[in-house]
């Protein structure tokens, strides 16, 4: 038996997963539950860092009935540390998809964010990557030149930050053997 738990707030218990013979058990906030490997019909694998946790992956399943599970690469510790759980994640994520495939899942499986969202995303970088090209033309015509390093160490700071969110969340699909490894910490 494969098992994982992380805590989604600071507040609560803790969120528990196992992978048993017949599928997934699942119990938090008082609830249980077991979701045959044959009743999951989709799992999104995502890379969401947050300002306390720049390592954070997310696993979303749903099953056949809509209904959704989240499983988060970190747990909340105290008020101001969240701690990585980096191989117990990965390790559960991955015995997912083998019991998956064992099972002879035909389960979606999606990496990335939605295409929607990507592209609303690349939008924003592309306006945001605009503005800060006029600004930083701007500062060396009038010769400001104390701005004009601030402009490219910012930029050269959003680049690497957002960039590395973008180029992980991709929207793609994948299979059960070839799991996108930017999306597994």
């Amino acid at each position: 038996m494969t098992r994982y738990a992380y805590k989604a707030s600071l507040i609560g218990a803790a969120q528990q997963f196992e992978l048993t013979g017949p599928g997934l058990a699942w119990r938090f906030a008082g609830r249980t539950g077991l979701w045959p490997y044959s009743e999951i019909a989709a799992i999104r694998l995502s890379y969401r860092p947050v300002s306390m946790q720049a390592k954070r992956f997310r696993a979303d399943i749903v099953n056949r009935d809509g209904r959704g599970l989240r499983i988060i690469s970190t747990s909340w510790q105290t008020a101001t540390l969240m701690a990585p759980q980096s191989e117990a994640y990965r390790a559960f994520i991955i015995a997912l998809h083998e019991r998956l495939a064992a099972d002879g899942s035909t389960a979606r499986l999606t990496a990335g964010l939605g295409r929607f969202t990507y592209g609303a995303a690349l939008a924003a970088i592309a306006l945001f990557a605009l503005a800060m090209a006029g600004l930083l033309v701007r500062a060396l015509v009038i010769a400001e030149w104390s701005g004009a390093l601030f402009l490219i160490g910012f930029a050269a700071l959003f680049a690497w930050y957002v960039g590395g969110f973008i180029t992980r969340n991709k929207p793609r699909s994948y299979t059960f053997t070839d799991i996108p490894a930017v999306l597994l910490p």
